[in-house]
């Protein structure tokens, strides 16, 4: 699932190609992933242009010229395409921008768990989805990260991923995190004293900035990361342990019991 640094790069790539370009037409071809109607969709965006964008966890938002904000979410296996020609529309192409130079914005989903909404305020969707401050932007400081967490119980990994309390973060960099921290992910959270916390609130920054720098390619990242070894037969970069796989609140967890423990 593409999570914080995916959308990171999603974001500044809209920035580098679809930018201050008026909309000739809009091609929602999966209505499932619609949550405003379709003829709603294309009046609001039709005619006008995107000024900017940005991003709170793993939601895109791109303001159109006239207030309005078009907000994405990538679903499980969702990406962008900025193409020309229409012999280079890709595989997977559930809704699709076209702009009157006749380039495209695409958006790609081999599977069909994403969301396009139109939106008039950022704020009010983020109240309405309940978000939590965005994992890299949204905590400046160590105390932000204590008050984030103040009062909150469960297990180390279900509460990073959790997006009303932290928003960006999912299956993949939540292991990364904890892994680096040496915070098992069954951990209850509650447990941690402020030592810890501190190192886990330093480690989600750092992980988080370096993989959207190596732009979240896991063959680019340090060979110090847990990431390029989440699989069958995986070995601990520290210890050289086995990486064991578990299941934390249903999802899937990979962690190393010796570097890890709990």
């Amino acid at each position: 699932m593409p999570e914080l640094p995916e959308v990171e790069i999603f974001r500044r790539y809209v920035d580098a190609t679809a930018l201050h370009q008026k909309i000739r037409s809009v091609d929602p071809r999966s209505t499932y992933i619609l949550e405003t109607a379709p003829r709603s969709m294309e009046q609001c965006l039709k005619g006008h242009a995107f000024d900017s964008t940005r991003r709170r966890g793993k939601y895109i938002f791109a303001a159109l010229d006239d207030g309005d904000f078009l907000a994405l979410h990538f679903g499980m296996t969702g990406s962008l395409k900025y193409y020309k020609d229409q012999a280079d529309e890709p595989e997977y192409t559930r809704f699709l921008i076209e702009f009157t130079d006749n380039y495209h914005l695409a958006l790609v989903m081999p599977r069909k768990l994403g969301a396009v909404q139109c939106v008039p305020s950022v704020e009010a969707f983020v109240q309405e989805k309940e978000l939590g401050p965005d994992a890299l932007e949204g905590i400046p400081d160590f105390g932000s990260f204590q008050h984030v967490l103040e009062g909150r119980k469960g297990m180390a990994k279900s509460v990073l991923m959790n997006q009303k309390i932290v928003a960006g973060i999912g299956n993949t960099y939540s292991d990364e995190i904890l892994y680096q921290a040496e915070v098992h992910p069954k951990k209850s959270i509650d447990e941690l004293d402020d030592g810890v916390l501190k190192t886990i609130f330093t480690k989600t920054g750092y992980v988080l900035r370096t993989a959207i720098d190596r732009n979240a390619d896991p063959d680019c990242f340090p060979d110090s990361w847990l990431i390029p070894q989440r699989h069958e037969g995986g070995r601990c970069p520290q210890c050289g342990g086995e990486v064991r796989n578990i299941k934390v609140s249903g999802r899937s967890a990979y962690y190393c019991p010796n570097c890890q423990s709990l």
